[in-house]
């Protein structure tokens, strides 16, 4: 008889765990950092400011304005009254409140630059007419509005009305966007009547209806521009008949 034979049938060997690899079981505790982690950041922006603020290094050392056309901008500096004290993380709405009290401001924002940098953006009104005022010409912007902007502050190149109309002040605002160079060679408007306006030119006049838009305007153009090819030159353009531009001649 074989050993084999004496011995039996062999049991089959217990089987191991790989070396290396542990097979405990318990909670998962790389997940749950990850998760507090993810939340931290998640509320970051309601506990992080009020920190940061503290810190020195991020106090307010520069201020830059941007949009500004006809405000000087110590008027903006002025309303933010800012100081060395103040922390770019503070909040920016009182500061953006202040600033959009200014007659002359449409829209304002107010951003952070990283360490000490706050940044104003500003949207104006801008001044479209002169009108006659106390003490001189007075700037007036497209709902004619009166705008503190002194001319002997800021140069502005604007037309100028024998009176405050809003209607004409709302024309020439709309030939502003339609054609700037349209717009750049008026220099006056009035009211002829009820039912008619006259438009002062560089060198000519142009008589239109009261209700003329400004696309209707910009046609006279194309009419100064053939004029201009064969050596003539218009006193007045006439618009108030309907699809035609009657020029008068010198």
């Amino acid at each position: 008889m074989s050993e084999l034979e004496q011995g039996g049938a062999e049991a089959p060997a217990t089987p191991r765990a790989p070396r290396g690899r542990s097979r405990r079981k318990g909670f998962p505790w790389r997940v749950a950092g990850g998760i507090a982690l993810a939340l931290a950041l998640f509320v970051a922006p309601l506990w992080a400011p009020p920190l940061l603020a503290r810190l020195d290094f991020f106090r307010v050392r520069r201020v830059e304005v941007y949009g500004t056309h006809y405000i000087p901008p110590d008027d903006i500096l002025a309303r933010l009254h800012v100081d060395t004290t103040a922390s770019v993380w503070d909040d920016p709405r009182p500061l953006e409140r202040r600033v959009a009290e200014h007659p002359q401001v449409r829209t304002v924002t107010i951003t952070r630059e990283l360490p000490g940098t706050l940044v104003v953006r500003i949207g104006e009104n801008l001044p479209v007419v002169f009108v006659p005022g106390s003490g001189g010409l007075r700037a007036a912007d497209a709902d004619g509005r009166i705008l503190p902007l002194d001319p002997s502050r800021v140069a502005a190149d604007l037309p100028v009305l024998e009176r405050l109309d809003t209607a004409l002040v709302r024309l020439l605002a709309d030939v502003r966007g339609a054609s700037p160079a349209l717009f750049a060679s008026i220099s006056g408007a009035r009211r002829v009547s009820r039912d008619e306006i006259m438009i002062t030119m560089a060198g000519f006049t142009v008589r239109a209806k009261a209700g003329v838009t400004a696309r209707r305007l910009t046609e006279i153009l194309p009419v100064e521009q053939d004029l201009a090819r064969r050596g003539a030159r218009a006193t007045e353009l006439d618009l108030r008949f309907r699809d035609q531009v009657i020029a008068r001649l010198q």
